[in-house]
């Protein structure tokens, strides 16, 4: 395998990997704490809707359904995830899939909470950073929260995928 395959793939699962860890936790801290979990149809309404150039939606709850849009919601949640390691691998190099750190992933999750907080929320009627939700601390809190799993999900893929492709 080429050295830019090996890298371009190892991006493609440390992304999943994350992702994936960032969705066990929505799960575990739902049972524990009773968070609610992303409904990832609204993700996939809002993304299904912008082709048609409809952006910015006061109540996206209340926006035309779009065919595949929970499915639609999922594969946006994991392409962004993937995204975040592009952008992590852009600022690190390379290099860093083999030798990962921690220190990185956190900062790329903390400083692309921008995201969520200027464009996602926003755009579905939350508002900046979920001003418009009924407990907009909590909101801000659980993308902090949620970010900062990511990141260390980030670290912890690929750690255990130098274990795995070693």
């Amino acid at each position: 395998m080429s050295e830019t395959l090996y890298v371009i793939c190892k991006i493609i699962l440390t992304g999943i990997g994350a992702t994936a860890i960032l969705d066990l936790w929505a799960i575990l801290s739902n049972q524990l704490f009773k968070t609610p979990i992303t409904n990832w149809a609204m993700v996939g309404r809002w993304i299904g809707h912008i082709p048609s150039g409809k952006w910015v939606h006061k109540n996206l709850g209340k926006t035309t359904q779009i065919k595949h849009e929970l499915a639609l919601g999922w594969l946006t949640h994991y392409l962004i995830g993937i995204s975040y390691i592009i952008i992590l691998v852009l600022y690190e190099g390379s290099v860093w899939v083999s030798q990962p750190t921690i220190s990185s992933p956190l900062l790329i999750s903390w400083v692309l909470l921008i995201a969520p907080f200027f464009i996602m929320m926003p755009s579905m009627g939350a508002g900046i950073a979920g001003s418009n939700t009924p407990h907009p601390q909590k909101t801000r809190l659980m993308s902090i929260v949620g970010h900062t799993v990511f990141g260390l999900g980030i670290y912890i893929s690929a750690v255990i995928l130098n274990i795995l492709m070693s």
